[in-house]
């Protein structure tokens, strides 16, 4: 008979996801290396990667990805879930096909985008954004204008999210740090001059996932990526995999010799971006977000902080030519060490946004929120 599998509890779950992330200590390693391990960076937020990696890495500066990006070995792309990550190059050609049924899914269930689909050619469609993407970086509004002057008793608007069937990349300047730039839009093929591999393995998607996000389930991962199918993926695993069991008794997966550390480990404070990898790669977010939590997105513009490896508060910067402020809003009692440590945590962050500002300011939320 074969031992029971082993219980492992929140703060065991949660101890383990911050060591995969990087966040129990900042890691030296290249941008670029810590973006693969993490199996790409939210990136709907221009600043987000670069908030992303400065808390992870030690020593990051914004050019070691900056530089990559305008030199096209790392791009921002629509990958899991639908929604736009920071990846490389290497990884888009990997990655893309795996994720596109779950892009499928999400770009063809809404009912008025189904409605015109029905209707519509796709395969001239999708051959017609093509070419206009090809012919220069487009925004999706000027590819529905596009549309309508091709199909002028079409919904245009509809018909345009039909873009994010091919494998488009954000072209740059857009999400270099320090530039701005139009939120536009062209081919994988014709911005790297590589097509997605449609022999990718999903096998080595997931294997990843586990590095980086496990022990998790298999609806963690169908979350994580978009992609449904997951929990045959993991039965055929399950010779290359360990297992365990979380509190309420569900089978976790993982991949051998990956990080379980002490609970007891010490976490420090950390600022994380307005959307990150680390809340967003479960269905189950209580190892990482407690719950009876405050909504960390009812409000745009806010990043989260962790106070003893779990989300506690949120951030804001204010950047001025003159001065920047923080301002950070607890979402339950911290401690006064905790509080301390958030500010000087704060200061730093202050300090790589806005380097050229002299005078820097940290706010907390009032006293009797912190106690």
């Amino acid at each position: 008979m074969s031992a029971a599998p082993r219980v492992l509890g929140l703060r065991e779950l949660n101890r383990a996801l911050l060591e995969r992330q990087m966040l129990l200590r900042r890691t030296r390693v290249p941008a670029l290396d810590a973006v693969e391990h993490l199996v790409g960076l939210q990136a709907q937020e221009p600043r987000d990667p670069y908030v992303a990696l400065w808390t992870r890495l030690d020593r990051f500066r914004a050019q070691a990805l900056a530089e990559p990006m305008t030199e096209r070995r790392a791009v921002r792309m629509t990958l899991h879930r639908g929604t736009l990550h920071l990846v490389t190059a290497r990884d888009a050609v990997a990655l893309r096909a795996l994720i596109q049924p779950g892009i499928a899914r999400t770009v063809l269930g809404s009912s008025p985008v189904r409605k015109v689909f029905k209707s519509a050619d796709v395969d001239e469609l999708l051959a017609f954004l093509r070419s206009e993407l090809e012919r220069e970086p487009r925004t999706r509004a000027q590819l529905v204008e596009a549309i309508h002057e091709r199909w002028p008793r079409r919904d245009a608007s509809s018909l345009g999210y039909a873009m994010y069937l091919l494998p488009t990349v954000q072209a740059t300047p857009r999400g270099v740090w320090g530039k701005g730039g139009r939120s536009a839009f062209t081919t994988m093929e014709h911005w790297l001059g590589r097509s997605p591999d449609a022999q990718a393995d999903p096998a080595d998607m997931v294997l990843r996932y586990l590095g980086a996000f496990g022990p998790a389930t298999p609806a963690d991962a169908q979350y994580w990526c978009g992609v449904a199918g997951m929990r045959e993926l993991f039965e055929r695993l399950r010779p290359r995999l360990r297992t365990f069991r979380d509190e309420r008794g569900r089978e976790l997966f993982d991949v051998p010799g990956a990080p379980l550390p002490n609970p007891d480990t010490d976490a420090p404070v950390r600022f994380l971006p307005e959307y990150d990898n680390i809340v967003l790669g479960h269905k189950d977010r209580s190892r990482i977000v407690p719950q009876g939590s405050i909504p960390m997105w009812t409000e745009v513009g806010w990043g989260t902080v962790l106070v003893d490896g779990s989300v506690a508060a949120r951030w804001k910067a204010e950047i001025a030519e003159e001065a920047s402020t923080l301002r950070i809003e607890s979402f339950r009692t911290i401690s006064r060490a905790d509080r301390a440590a958030a500010s000087e945590e704060g200061n730093r962050l202050l300090a790589f946004l806005a380097p050229d500002v002299g005078r820097r300011d940290v706010r907390l939320a009032a006293a009797s929120r912190w106690s």
